[in-house]
This record gives C-alpha cells, sequence and structure tokens, in this order.
C-alpha cells in the first residue's frame, strides 16, 4: 500500500520546498491538510492536487489555446 498521508517535513522534499513555505501555503488554504489529533498531515491526494494547479496557473490549461492555422502551403483547386 502506498503512503497517503504525508507530515508536512515529508513534504517539504517531495515538493522540494522550505518548511516555512509548506507551512504558509497550509495556513492559506493552499496546500490542503487534515488534522488527526494534534498533527497535521497532508493527503498525498492534496499534493498532486497543489503541483497540478501551479502547473495550470504558470502554463495554461490548454482550453484558451487556438488550434494551429492551417499550413499557406496546401493547394487551392479553382
Amino acid at each position: 500500500m502506498s503512503q497517503i498521508l504525508y507530515k508536512p517535513e515529508e513534504a517539504v522534499s517531495l515538493l522540494r520546498m522550505g518548511l516555512t513555505t509548506v507551512k504558509a501555503k497550509i495556513a492559506t488554504g493552499e496546500l490542503r491538510s487534515i488534522k488527526i489529533g494534534r498533527s497535521r498531515r497532508i493527503p498525498a491526494e492534496a499534493l498532486h492536487e497543489f503541483v497540478r494547479r501551479l502547473d495550470i496557473e504558470q502554463n495554461g490549461d490548454g482550453a484558451g489555446v487556438a488550434a494551429p492555422a492551417p499550413s499557406e502551403n496546401t493547394s487551392a483547386t479553382s
């Protein structure tokens, strides 16, 4: 069974971010987490969602990208 919950310290190494940054993302809700007793855990899916969201913000989701124009080298029949 693969790991489904991560400590913030583990998320640091997975995301290649500092602990302060990860905790700030949790505090603002950018990175979803759950509380178990006094411990904070980050679901594996929340890490994937966070990275997907960053990717879309930075690279777009492709929805607004126009299709390439047809080649002008096509021969038209008259």
